[in-house]
């Protein structure tokens, strides 16, 4: 559910996401009140708000405790342009791979793609108007209307107001679906922009974009004739018709606006490039040190060029977070540790909360087989103390494997539920009530958890 920041309290956001993720209050306090000042420095006086920038938040916590899914929930509420990166994936300038101004490049094209689909929103009915126009130009051509021996139109010609009438016959059957199946001959626009590779020399990500967009910008479009169904027409001539209707540049702007007051950057794995510093050794410790110093002017504010133009990174937010197992945030460099003032430890999850992860949450993966069945036409129900036993299953494993957190709950279920998904429909038909007790989930898991045969649980 989407909502203008106006409306958004932090106590209103917190509880949105307590519908989706279990505990980690101090997390959800936190981003809320991160999300909250966005309109806060909105609506201040305009020579503040280049001054307030925004508090950047460092998450540390085991994998699969909601670090990625409260990033993701926040953004989808706020309607915000949201981008999730790997820090591991980055590297310095000057090695191969992909280079840090690639995320903000990613939120630009992810904003764009929002607006863009507002835009098309906003005049889906005068799009539908003119593909109904063009499909019935196809059906039955247009009769204009004859002249009197004046040189005016006839508007009293007999044949023009059957033509008339008879369109319009059609244009209530092409609405209500009766001509879906019937196949028409339509033209389809097709852009020769050809896939350019550059020998010799490297050549960075934008300009290989910008390359490929001015050449594909200078290839005519070709018309391509297919013959497809209504139903299939509507869907190619809309997307067609909408994009005429749309102002490109405006989206553009509006776009890159949109990012730069509302984006949200969350960086995983942040852990993967902090090293201990101690050593003075070369390596992958100066590489991974090299990323940290080239995310350090991004994460402080910096413009960035993009296909669609300059963005500004000042008031982006930038969530990080990693596990620190092996290194701890101390190890980040000081001036990056700097641009994250907001450090919050998320829990490891207990087994009650696994309890409350299969039973609560909108999405919770109960709720998604149910769903599933349902499509098959079977009802599935999950006892109390069955979803007790499986939290306690899930809890042990993860205790005596690897604590992968959440994620050993989708494991465990699918290795409860797999001999029902593969007999459904052949063996178990439609009208049938799957019921999950106590008894059937000791009887497929405990087994396993008891022989210490654990292969089938580890991701």
């Amino acid at each position: 559910m989407t909502q203008s920041l106006k409306d958004l309290t932090p106590r209103q956001i917190v509880a949105e996401l307590d519908q989706y993720i279990i505990g980690q209050h101090d997390a959800k306090r936190n981003v809320a009140i991160a999300l909250r000042n966005r309109w806060r420095r909105m609506n201040a006086p305009d020579d503040m708000q280049r001054e307030i920038t925004p508090n950047n938040i460092l998450m540390i916590g085991a994998t699969g405790v909601g670090k990625t899914e409260i990033a993701r929930r926040l953004a989808k509420l706020a309607d915000a342009p949201f981008t999730k990166v790997e820090a591991s994936k980055f590297t310095e300038v000057g090695y191969v791979g992909r280079d840090v101004e690639s995320m903000v490049r990613d939120l630009v094209e992810q904003s764009v793609n929002m607006v863009r689909a507002a835009k098309k929103e906003s005049v889906q009915v005068k799009a539908q108007q003119l593909v109904e126009d063009a499909i019935l130009d196809i059906l039955i051509p247009p009769v204009k209307p004859t002249t009197t021996h004046m040189g005016f139109e006839n508007n009293n010609d007999p044949d023009a107001e059957l033509n008339e009438r008879t369109r319009e016959r059609f244009r209530e059957k092409i609405r209500s679906g009766e001509m879906d199946d019937r196949k028409i001959d339509i033209e389809v626009q097709q852009s020769q922009a050809p896939n350019i590779g550059v020998m010799g020399g490297t050549v960075d990500e934008l300009s290989m974009m910008n390359i490929q967009e001015m050449i594909g910008g200078m290839m005519p479009k070709r018309g391509k004739k297919r013959k497809v169904t209504i139903a299939e027409a509507k869907k190619i001539m809309l997307e067609e018709e909408a994009a005429k209707l749309i102002d490109m540049d405006e989206v553009k702007e509006e776009a890159i606006r949109k990012a730069q007051d509302s984006g949200i950057i969350f960086i995983d794995e942040i852990d993967k490039v902090a090293s201990a510093r101690s050593n003075g050794s070369g390596g992958p410790d100066v590489s991974r040190e090299g990323v940290q110093r080239d995310l350090l002017p991004i994460v402080e504010g910096s413009a960035v060029n993009t296909k669609y133009g300059v963005i500004h990174t000042d008031h982006i937010l930038f969530i990080a977070a990693g596990a620190f197992h092996v290194s701890k945030p101390s190890d980040l460099i000081p001036e990056l540790q700097g641009r994250f003032p907001i450090r919050v430890e998320l829990q490891s999850l207990s087994e009650d909360d696994f309890y409350q992860i299969l039973k609560e949450p909108k999405n919770a993966l109960t709720k998604q087989y149910v769903a599933m069945l349902a499509a098959e036409g079977v009802e599935l129900t999950f006892q109390d103390d069955a979803l007790r036993e499986l939290a306690r299953i899930g809890f042990q494993v993860n205790s005596e494997v690897e604590n992968i957190g959440a994620r050993r709950l989708q494991t465990v279920l699918s290795h409860l539920l797999n001999d029902f998904m593969f007999d459904i429909p052949d063996v178990i038909g439609a009208n049938a009530h799957v019921v999950v007790t106590k008894e059937l989930v000791l009887e497929k898991l405990t087994g396993l958890v008891q022989n210490r045969d654990l292969s089938q649980f580890i991701l």
